[in-house]
């Protein structure tokens, strides 16, 4: 059985606040535990809702929404339940990082997770095996962290059951981002959302911006997407708010561009700019030399330049840029 245990009841009505409670063993506390924070809200008949931020520890805007729903729903504005987990990668989020800094695990690449494996493997099967079972419908915010950097954009990928797909391309456009995504990952193994989607449950993800910060604009898209999911899925009262949306799509795996050299990186193109095959989007200069040309890296298609690398070093292997079409 899986060690975490909830301190607070996960179907007792109204509001309450507490933790998942992870035994962890180590140099400074001996019967030391990680405590993730967590909120309930329940009211009523209807679906539950479970939405997670801070699977990755350096991106902010989920973690800020989550905070401001937890803090402002009140139990009598709720048909159903949500369950909030505002750092689900408590560690990683703790240390700003993408990975956990306990066991050097990426959350979001190792579902469905073990009960006896690693800190980090444990957190991740008991959401696959304890709270996604609980929920009909599942956010889970991501932004670009702190080396990569996106035009704001809600997701729903490419599924094999079409009307799975088409409920959660429903609920991504109901999110009301500037921007929403028929997304493809470069590989999608081990990934929650491979998980919660494999479990047949209606799923929505966020790229909200990027560099290791959140912004007033990317939180405050944050906190509206996450009303307008719950109005969405009937818990909160009322319709989604409307907005314009640029619909985008992500249609094969030459949308990615990788760099293949070390360097100082010269961008050639900002986000949202329309871009063509062939179009020179970034130059990659020797870091240790002067003289020497640059590697230039050409756009694989048409489209518009929807995620960047954020810092201006680059390693051999990194993505270095994102083309969608429109």
């Amino acid at each position: 059985m899986n060690p975490i245990r909830p301190t607070i009841a996960l179907d007792a009505p109204g509001k309450t606040h507490g933790f998942l409670r992870l035994p962890h063993s180590r140099n400074d506390s001996a019967w030391g535990s990680v405590m993730i924070p967590l909120t309930v809200i329940a009211h009523g008949d209807g679906p539950t809702a479970l939405l997670t931020g801070g699977n990755h520890g350096d991106e902010y805007e989920g973690p800020i929404a989550l905070q401001q729903l937890a803090w402002e729903i009140a139990p009598e504005q709720v048909s159903g339940r949500v369950i909030i987990v505002p750092y689900m990668n408590f560690p990683a989020f703790r240390a700003g990082t993408r990975v956990s800094p306990v066991d050097q695990v990426n959350l979001n690449r190792c579902f469905p997770g073990r009960a006896d494996g690693t800190v980090t493997q444990k957190i991740a099967h008991y959401f696959n095996d304890t709270l996604v079972p609980l929920a009909d419908i599942v956010l889970d915010f991501h932004s670009g962290g702190k080396t990569l950097d996106f035009l704001p954009y809600a997701a729903a990928h490419y599924l094999e059951d079409k009307e799975q797909q088409a409920r959660c391309s429903a609920a991504m456009r109901a999110f009301g981002a500037p921007y929403s995504m028929m997304m493809r990952e470069i590989d999608a193994v081990g990934m929650f959302d491979t998980a919660v989607e494999a479990q047949g449950k209606t799923f929505v993800t966020t790229e909200l911006g990027g560099g290791g910060t959140a912004t007033a604009r990317t939180a405050a898209i944050a906190i509206r997407g996450a009303r307008n999911l719950l109005r969405h899925a009937g818990i909160l009262a009322g319709s989604a708010e409307p907005g314009d949306s640029v619909m985008l799509d992500m249609p094969g795996d030459d949308c990615f561009h990788f760099a293949q050299c070390d360097g100082l990186l010269q961008p050639l193109a900002d986000l949202g700019d329309p871009v063509r095959a062939g179009q020179p989007l970034a130059r990659i200069w020797p870091p240790d030399r002067t003289g020497a040309a640059p590697v230039e890296m050409r756009a694989n298609r048409d489209g518009i330049l929807v995620a960047r690398h954020f810092p201006g070093l680059v390693q051999s292997g990194d993505c270095l840029a994102v083309i969608a079409i429109g």
